[in-house]
């Protein structure tokens, strides 16, 4: 394995997931004592995501999250995983997104993605004239960066606070029409494959081909998803990762209920379809004790030529959880000292 493979960056991606018998408010907190955590462990990026009418994800104000999260840690970066950007107006976000920046200076990130985070009705009801705006995403991305640029001091609109910041811009997607764009644009592309696993390889590819050099980014740089879920042993990682797996039957059968706690057989609950439904999203989940993850870390990012990783880790109780975000920086940090 080569040392860029051994020494990339690892990244975390929270939802404020919301389990069953757990409040909204302790969710939130329960998210601000990971992003402490992961930024002692050596995680790079703490990232949440914009969703809406769902009761079993409290992330829909984004950035009044990521203004919580930031406050209350000094050197991880901080960002969304993404704003959905057609639901917003790129002069509101500019200035949401240019106001974190200029309190935490050098810490935010900003990636966009155009699919709604919700479903068709909640879309509607969030923009009516959404549909149009999904069309014009390529031209909204370009003005978001105007008006974080210096360059848009004489224009009659502008983002304050907001220009002149800078504020680093992703491109996140599930498809090839997103890694299209991230390469004409000249930015880095997260790529979901922690639920949507199917065209990862095809738009990698197309992403690093079709590459063009910007003001923010010389080369491509690419930071694939991955689910992981890591136990003291395997069968312990198995029992924990069946929380995973309701929470993502409840994507297939349109249920959003609060994340349920681990069930001893998952045969029980799921039949055939829902089962192959859930297993294709969660292809790039990696299950089991510390040996077996870092066995199939390695692979996966040996196999995507990843520049980072970000993983998240959908676990019911909240101190397993934490023991799964420890041991991954641990499987990272080993890595790095077996090259060194």
């Amino acid at each position: 394995m080569s040392s860029r493979q051994s020494e990339i960056p690892y990244s975390v991606l929270d939802l404020a997931v919301v389990t069953q018998g757990t409040t909204i408010s302790e969710t939130i907190q329960k998210s601000r004592e990971l992003a402490k955590h992961v930024e002692e462990w050596g995680y790079n990026r703490f990232w949440m995501a914009e969703h809406h009418n769902m009761e079993n994800i409290a992330s829909s104000a984004t950035s009044v999250l990521l203004g919580h999260i930031a406050e209350a840690t000094s050197t991880i970066r901080v960002g969304s995983g993404g704003v959905m950007l057609p639901n917003h107006s790129p002069l509101v976000i500019a200035e949401q997104f240019g106001t974190l920046a200029e309190m935490y200076p050098d810490r935010i990130d900003l990636g966009l993605g155009r699919a709604p985070g919700t479903d068709q009705v909640t879309a509607n009801a969030i923009r009516q004239d959404r549909m149009r705006e999904v069309q014009r995403f390529p031209q909204n991305v370009r003005q978001l960066q105007t008006y974080l640029s210096a360059d848009n001091r004489d224009s009659r609109v502008r983002a304050i606070p907001g220009e002149g910041t800078d504020v680093p811009i992703w491109i996140l997607g599930s498809s090839t029409d997103s890694a299209h764009l991230a390469a004409e644009l000249g930015l880095p592309y997260a790529f979901a494959s922690h639920f949507a696993p199917q065209q990862l390889m095809p738009a990698l590819k197309i992403y690093r081909q079709r590459f063009k050099p910007s003001a923010q980014l010389d080369e491509p740089y690419v930071m694939p998803g991955i689910n992981v879920v890591i136990g003291e042993a395997d069968e312990q990682a198995q029992f924990l990762s069946t929380s995973m797996k309701q929470m993502f039957m409840g994507v297939v059968t349109g249920d959003r209920s609060p994340m349920p706690p681990p069930v001893d057989d998952m045969g029980e609950i799921w039949n055939m379809h829902i089962k192959a439904g859930v297993e294709h999203m969660l292809e790039y989940s990696f299950v089991g004790d510390k040996e077996r993850v870092k066995k199939r870390v390695d692979e996966f990012i040996e196999m995507t030529e990843a520049d980072e990783v970000m993983m998240a880790s959908y676990i019911y109780d909240h101190q397993e959880r934490l023991k799964s975000h420890r041991r991954f920086s641990e499987i990272m940090q080993e890595k790095e000292r077996q090259i060194k």
